[in-house]
This record gives structure tokens, sequence and C-alpha cells, in this order.
């Protein structure tokens, strides 16, 4: 077994609720695997709250935060790579801004606000050399290529047959009692919950068909006034290999359940 001194080291950009409940306890248990060297933030007050969390496995684990802490994390030559775990409309910037310091990314998701954003950044990404001495590899934290119920399922699909049609039909539960209920990123966000909840139900859907949506038309609403606009979508698409269906998605819901019938 490898001993801490030959593993690889990263930082957690980011100390919000889904650094704190997800990334710490996860990276807990790959502390064999792993070295979390730092936690940033950019206030002093929650990167010390978000490092007392880790301090049972990292004892040693190092406080950063503001722009100061931001620098010495890029100008750190035994960390590797960071999490960038911070609100949407400001990761793509971040991400852009440790890659160009040579360090291996994996951002949160939304990948980015808009369609323009994105195309422009995997355009400054496309353009690193690819000797630097190495090329840092930015991904994005989709988790369902991981989950190992999709990946048999996906090996699975090609014995059904041919598929007539695709319908998804997701009724979520974003309700108070919802710990992300008020964070103010998602609900100034553009999309509000439908992007940062939908993109978990899309990925899913690309995974099992083994295929990419092609092309796409929608009807948004806005029902519930305790959610940001809008929270209800009714999408028509198609695949690449040419099959339809249908993706109904309600952000609340009385009866939360997620049907996928092929």
């Amino acid at each position: 077994m490898a001993g801490e001194g030959d593993l690889p080291r990263i930082a957690v950009i980011g100390a919000g609720i889904f650094a704190r409940t997800q990334y710490i306890p996860r990276l807990r248990e790959i502390a064999h695997l792993v070295v979390l060297k730092a936690i940033w933030s950019r206030s002093q007050e929650s990167a010390e709250a978000a490092v007392e969390l880790a301090r049972d496995f990292v004892p040693d684990i190092e406080c950063k935060w503001g722009d100061v802490g931001l620098e010495e994390i890029m100008g750190d030559r035994s960390i590797m790579g960071v999490a960038v775990v911070l609100a949407g409309q400001v990761q793509v910037e971040l991400s852009l801004k440790m890659l160009k310091a040579g360090k291996h990314v994996i951002q949160e998701k939304p990948a980015s606000g808009s369609t323009t954003e994105a195309e422009a950044a995997l355009s400054i990404y496309n353009s690193f050399p690819k000797q630097f001495p190495y090329k840092p590899i930015w991904a994005l934290a989709e988790n369902y290529r991981f989950e190992p119920a999709f990946v048999e399922s996906n090996k699975l699909m090609s014995d059904i047959g041919d598929m007539m049609n695709i319908q998804v039909i997701v009724e979520g539960s974003m309700n108070s009692s919802n710990p992300y209920f008020n964070s103010s990123w998602r609900r100034n966000f553009v999309g509000g919950f439908v992007l940062d909840m939908g993109v978990h139900f899309i990925a899913g859907l690309r995974m099992l068909v083994g295929s990419e949506v092609a092309t796409v038309s929608s009807i948004s609403r806005h029902v519930d006034t305790a959610l940001p606009p809008p929270d209800n979508i009714c999408s028509l698409f198609q695949l690449e290999n040419g099959c339809a269906g249908v993706f109904v998605f309600a952000v609340n819901s009385r009866s939360p359940k997620v049907p996928l019938y092929l």
C-alpha cells in the first residue's frame, strides 16, 4: 500500500452545503487513495468551518481563503488537482484559472450558465498546449456514469431490442424541508432548479439509451410561486439514433417519483 507521501494531493475549492455534506464525507472514505491538502472559501470563517469537518482524517489540512489563498493553491506544486464546488455562476471562471495553473479539475454541475459561456470556455481549454508538461484534465462531476445500476442497465439495453419511444416523467421534491430550497445561487441561476436538478435526469437518460439528444423542443411554466421560474417543463426530443421521446419534469410535487419507460 502506498504511503501518504506517494498519494496524490488535491484541494477543494468551496465550502458550501455540497462540499461539506458530500465531498468531505466521500474524501474521508477514500483517504487511503488521495490526500485532501486544503479547503478554500471566499471567507476565512467558512473555510475554517469546513476544515474542521475534515480534521479527523487529515490532521494537517490547510485552510485557505480569499484571493491570497487561491493564489497559494495555484502555486502549490504538490497539489495536482482541485474539486471546484462553488455557485454555478462562478465555476467556469475558477475552473479555467486552475486549469491554466496546471491543475486537473473536477467541476460540479451545472457546467455553465449558457451555451455561449460553455462554448467559449471549451475553446479556451482546447487551445491549451498538449505538453504542459501535460494537458490538465477538466471533468464534470455528473456521477451517473459510476452508478452500478446505470452501468448494468446500459449493458442490458442491447438485449431489449429496438426502442420505439422513450418517456421520462420526473416529479421532484423541492420544498422548504430540502436543504437546497433557500440556496441563493440556485434560485438566481438561469433556469433555476429545473437546470440544477434536471441535468441529473438527462445524464441518466443519455447513459441508459447510449445516444445523444439531437433535437429538442420545450414548453416551460411557472406554477409554484415559492420556487423560481420555471418549475415545470415539458419537452419533445429526438436522439441521434432516430428514437423520439418526451421529458416531463415538475420540480416539486406531493408524490415524488421518477419513472422511465422505453
